[in-house]
């Protein structure tokens, strides 16, 4: 059985119908993040019918592809997708497995993980496909988050959409095309896991199936990342999410000659504060510091809590002076929080400050030892 999706504005000789599964039956797809269940995932797939065989092939010279439209909740949807933190990131096995048996279960030399940012498509996984990322305003995922169906393209080159993209008339020289949406834990679409292949092919009712288990199993393991990458307390990167978003700045800053400052934190006297007034306002305290070194921030900085009473934050385009700006705006938020704090909980905090050197610095944990270092320096000297 031939399966597609017809987007807005396609062609008259294409119809879309259902198939005869009942498009309101849904099946359970568990949300590992706060256990109230992802929104369910329809289990029907649209079908194109072809009402005119003899429509007239593309007219060279005439440019017929159309670009993905952008949702209407587009701020909302690239939140969920940042929120991730998962673009950019190193291959994992978790995904490329996937990847892998997608390959294998259905024939098709190419199987990706695909990730809709603002103007590209990026690949968290690619089985058979060298590039990293490709635009979004030819990409076919682009098309594929706009519905919560599976979107199934038989032949590319019969397509509208299609027919003269250059991923289609030129390599990888896609022909058939398969996408099932993903959806991050809120339940946004925002991406898809689909598959490719440089010739025309049927998908059965069975294929969708097996292409949105697999689709869930993704769906699954980006909210465990998600899970693994956050602290729970305070709601901003643990160690390992720091460490990974701090290293993607750290590259950029790299290749773009750009200043970029570490600035190392530990609390004084915490200890004091959990003894005196119970862990509940320790962790209290905890979550109001994070919350203020988040707010204090922008959104192009990193911040992460590394574990107890120490907090990391990553300065992009700045240098160690506005760095020491930024601590004294920060020393001015918690002032002010503490005076209205019910309990009152005053927090000290020392800190140290490292600007990256290109010549010294090649990781993070470079970055980290040294502020960390300072930092300490700082707190022998109170």
């Amino acid at each position: 059985m031939a399966a597609s999706r017809g987007d807005e504005g396609v062609a008259a000789p294409w119809v879309d119908v259902l198939t005869a599964r009942d498009a309101g039956s849904y099946g359970p797809a568990p949300n590992v993040s706060d256990g109230r269940g992802i929104t369910p995932r329809p289990n029907h797939v649209r079908i194109a019918c072809r009402l005119d065989a003899a429509r007239p092939r593309h007219v060279e010279g005439v440019e017929r592809m159309r670009a993905p439209r952008v949702p209407d909740d587009e701020p909302s949807r690239l939140e969920a997708l940042w929120a991730l933190r998962v673009l950019d990131t190193p291959p994992e096995e978790r995904f490329d497995r996937l990847t892998r048996l997608a390959r294998k279960m259905f024939g098709v030399p190419i199987a990706l993980v695909s990730l809709v940012d603002e103007h590209r498509q990026w690949f968290k996984s690619r089985a058979g496909l060298e590039v990293p990322e490709t635009p979004r305003d030819v990409s076919f995922c682009g098309h594929t988050i706009l519905d919560d169906a599976p979107m199934i393209v038989p032949d590319a080159l019969e397509d509208d959409r299609f027919c003269d993209n250059p991923l289609v008339c030129d390599e990888p020289n896609v022909r058939f095309y398969a996408g099932a949406p993903l959806r991050a834990p809120n339940g946004q679409r925002i991406g898809a896991f689909c598959l490719m292949d440089r010739r025309p092919r049927e998908f059965t009712e069975d294929d969708v199936l097996a292409l949105q288990d697999l689709a869930a199993m993704v769906e699954h393991e980006l909210a465990a990342v998600q899970l693994a990458t956050l602290d729970a307390l305070t709601g901003v990167p643990n160690r390992r999410g720091f460490r990974l978003l701090a290293e993607q700045s750290l590259r950029f800053c790299r290749r773009q000659r750009v200043a970029m400052s570490l600035v190392y934190i530990d609390l004084d006297g915490f200890k004091e504060i959990n003894d005196g007034h119970g862990h509940a306002v320790g962790d209290q305290a905890l979550a109001r510091f994070a919350e203020r070194l988040r707010t204090t921030a922008r959104d192009m900085d990193v911040v992460g809590r590394l574990g107890g009473d120490e907090f990391a934050l990553v300065l992009v385009d700045a240098t160690a002076d506005r760095a020491e700006g930024v601590v004294a705006r920060l020393q001015e938020a918690i002032d002010a929080q503490d005076r209205d704090a019910d309990p009152p909980c005053a927090v000290a905090f020392s800190h140290g400050i490292v600007a990256f050197d290109p010549r010294r610095h090649r990781t993070i944990d470079d970055l980290l030892a040294v502020a960390d270092e300072r930092m300490y320096e700082r707190k022998r000297a109170k």
